[in-house]
């Protein structure tokens, strides 16, 4: 029964989209029918994850299938519910979301499209998660890849959206390649496509190290990882607010998926597994939150964030990973509880900071920061929820992002207690994320301050708007969401517990509890710190109304009235960190210098294209195709005797070469 109402709630969200598509491009309908059925897959999800949880047991459906190796099979278990569990929540809120964002009646071209695709992605996510054989879960996951595609084209008649589009189309099909590779390697390993059970494989066989880095390579293109994260900026920045929120929030977290469920299949993996995952997730976050902080397109600088949270999982597994290696579960246990954990928290707070992005976007017309400014005094609510959602994920108490960190920094002290690794873990690793925390907040402040204060630098954003209510609600609920598990996260205990237990047999249940025994005392540290901030707040408002004080200009160093062009812009504010980090940015600057004692007019702008695709992939794509171009003008003559002679020296060399093998033999 489960089972089926997980199944059924997938099923639901992957059709929530085709009654639109028999409806006039001018009905509002569709999107109405739309959010139903999405709300109905997500109360059958929701109660099929809570089903799970209550079942002592992972639970199996098989069902009959002629395709040749594969079968019906899908499970849920502890780490599958960690996963479906965004899924569904995010699901529903962007398809609330979308009803005052992309109204049918102002995108009748693609309204439809994007409905129909986004309820394809939604539903093919949660198959992903449930399936248990290998053609399954490829047929799934190129249909939640194709989804993806055509999601983020959806205002394909432009051109860098169809630029986007490209990259991540072959991105995606790049890491299915690695996949395909995996699972007959996987295949060959254990006589079946089936999945396995955890912890059945030996880590220590001479396949298991190339399937790992299959899996890392295949699913971390798709998670984002560095250097493989090509995708990323551009398809989260040419998409739609609420289809960002779901790729960013949701949809990259099935690589994370992925490596979680492979390196499960092993026992004792080899301590380069973990050092691997450690070394790659501390680059991405780091570089990740740098070039962030460099970015003009709030959009596109919510995409480098992900990079950067993707780095944050990253450690977490690495440190479960080398726990596992040297046989300490208590270490195994707090980074892959803190690593899940931020997996659902990024899924919120990441949503959030999209859907704010999208109803300062939808009240401006633009992307670009520079030419927002002031929206707080039109569009408060969105400040605060933009506000919580910046202090979730800079990792600051008392909302959610700071508890799954948390528990992640505590791995790194449990690791100093046994011996030199330890102590190797904790100096190499543990100030690369309190340095991403200090360089998110950085980021944000920036973000804030030129977005929401000062004064407005256009007219559009001088008359700025709040969102409708519909995006509003949604904004809303995410974040009561971030606040609840701030506030109170012994609300996931027994989940995380499920998904430790259920990832390895080797961790005791003393283990999984220590791994999130800490969380109820977070809750009352952090409760007792809003209680102070409360209290305090209330203080200075009671003083200010006891002691009215007469209020006038702030000096201003003899400027009466400030204007737009006496502000900081996203250049000038980024410039010291950016130059910081110049030796693996590489921003390019244009300015021109201040002469003289009644200078000329100047400008200062800066730009800073991406290290890994636009100074290496395409410069290196581009000169291929005009080697390809080249060579076929060569070989294209158009000459039928040119041909023939192609044709014989062909078989020529297949005979020669037939003739050395069977002399070698």
């Amino acid at each position: 029964m489960t089972m089926n109402l997980l199944l059924t709630g997938a099923l639901l969200l992957l059709v929530s989209g085709v009654p639109g598509l028999l409806l006039s491009r001018a009905s509002g309908l569709g999107e109405r029918i739309a959010l139903l059925l999405v709300a109905a897959g997500t109360v059958c999800g929701l109660t099929g994850v809570a089903g799970v949880l209550r079942s002592p047991v992972p639970l199996l459906l098989h069902l009959p299938w002629s395709m040749p190796g594969g079968s019906l099979s899908l499970s849920a278990d502890g780490v599958a519910l960690i996963f479906l569990l965004p899924i569904f929540i995010i699901s529903f809120c962007g398809a609330l979301y979308g009803l005052g964002y992309w109204k049918q009646a102002e995108h009748q071209r693609n309204g439809r499209k994007l409905r129909f695709c986004y309820g394809l992605l939604a539903g093919s996510m949660a198959l992903v998660v449930l399936a248990a054989n290998a053609v399954l879960f490829i047929i799934v996951w190129e249909l939640m890849a194709l989804a993806g595609y055509f999601l983020i084209t959806t205002e394909d008649d432009k051109e860098p959206v169809r630029k986007a589009g490209y990259v991540y189309f072959a991105a995606t099909h790049l890491g299915t390649a690695a996949l395909l590779v995996m699972f007959v390697l996987l295949g060959q390993t254990t006589g079946s496509l089936d999945f396995v059970k955890p912890q059945s494989l030996d880590g220590t066989a001479p396949l298991a190290g190339l399937i790992f880095f299959l899996a890392l390579l295949g699913f971390g293109s798709k998670a984002g990882f560095m250097p493989l994260h090509l995708w990323l900026p551009g398809g989260h920045g040419s998409a739609p607010s609420h289809v960002s929120a779901i790729l960013s929030g949701v949809m990259i977290k099935t690589g994370i998926y992925g490596i979680v469920r492979v390196a499960g299949f092993y026992t004792a993996p080899p301590a380069w597994w973990g050092w691997l995952l450690l070394v790659i997730g501390t680059i991405s976050g780091v570089m990740g939150v740098a070039y962030a902080i460099a970015q003009h397109d709030l959009k596109r600088l919510l995409a480098y964030h992900s990079v950067e949270n993707i780095g944050i999982i990253g450690i977490g597994l690495g440190l479960a990973l080398i726990g596992r290696s040297y046989h300490l579960p208590l270490l195994t246990g707090l980074g892959l509880a803190g690593a899940l954990l931020h997996v659902i928290n990024h899924s919120l707070f990441k949503s959030l900071l999209f859907y704010t992005a999208g109803a300062v976007i939808h009240a401006t017309g633009t992307q670009e920061i520079d030419r927002y400014g002031g929206l707080i005094k039109s569009m408060p609510k969105t400040a605060v929820l933009f506000v919580g959602a910046a202090v979730a994920i800079c990792g600051l108490p008392p909302l959610n992002g700071f508890v799954s960190e948390w528990l992640i920094y505590l791995g790194f002290f449990q690791a100093v207690q046994h011996s030199s690794i330890g102590v190797a873990l904790s100096a190499m690793f543990a100030p690369a994320l309190a340095l991403i925390g200090g360089l998110a907040v950085a980021c944000f402040v920036k973000v804030f301050g030129i977005t929401f204060l000062g004064n407005p630098r256009t007219e559009a954003a001088r008359h700025g708007h709040e969102a409708p209510a519909s995006m509003w609600l949604s904004m809303s609920l995410i974040l009561l969401f971030c606040c609840l598990l701030g506030l109170i996260p012994w609300v996931v205990q027994p989940l995380l517990r499920r998904a430790i237990l259920d990832w390895g047999t080797e961790l005791h249940t003393a283990a999984a509890t220590f791994a999130v025994a800490r969380l109820p005392w977070l809750s009352i540290a952090a409760s007792v710190l809003l209680l102070v901030l409360l209290l305090l707040f209330g203080w200075l408002n009671w003083q200010r109304h006891r002691y009215p004080q007469q209020r006038g200009a702030t000096w201003g160093c003899g400027y009466q009235f400030a204007t737009e062009r006496m502000q900081y812009t996203a250049s000038s504010f980024a410039d010291t960190l950016v130059s910081l980090f110049s030796w693996g940015l590489w921003p390019q600057k244009h300015d021109c210098k201040v002469l003289g004692t009644m200078p000329t007019e100047s400008h200062f702008s800066s730009h800073t294209p991406d290290l890994v695709l636009d100074r290496m992939v395409l410069p290196l794509s581009t000169h291929i195709a005009q080697a390809c171009r080249w060579l076929r003008r060569q070989l294209q003559q158009g000459i039928i005797g040119i041909y023939l002679l192609y044709m014989g020296l062909a078989v020529a060399g297949l005979l020669a070469l037939s003739s050395l093998l069977g002399g070698a033999q």
